[in-house]
């Protein structure tokens, strides 16, 4: 995983799994931030995630939660298919904003359709 930050918004690269073995790292991770660089905005980009279970779910869902009450809001970018299946699933399009790349707002080198 890679990540930027860029005034008040975390940017996430996520790479390969989002699981038990690594959500509680990219939770505290995020949660550092939030409180000791004032984090209101995370976006995850999800290009080059391959599999994501409940605890990878869990993270997303708790930072929501944490953000929610502060004014901040998540995004989820560039979803593959699978797993966007199991996100619906969750019920977490019917919370957090999930943007195609086509929806960017700026370009960006690590979006999916743009070269690396």
């Amino acid at each position: 995983m890679r990540k930027k930050i860029e005034r008040q918004t975390l940017h996430l690269f996520l790479q390969g799994e989002l699981d038990m073995n690594n959500a509680n790292d990219l939770k505290i991770s995020i949660d550092t931030d939030i409180e000791k660089r004032g984090v209101r905005t995370i976006v995850f980009h999800m290009d080059d995630l391959k599999f994501i279970d409940s605890s990878g779910l869990g993270v997303i869902l708790g930072r929501y939660k944490k953000l929610a009450p502060l004014g901040g809001k998540i995004q989820i970018r560039n979803v593959p298919a699978h797993l966007y299946k199991i996100m619906e699933l969750s019920g977490l399009p019917k919370i957090i904003e999930f943007l195609p790349e086509n929806k960017s707002k700026q370009k960006d080198p690590h979006l999916k359709g743009e070269k690396k």
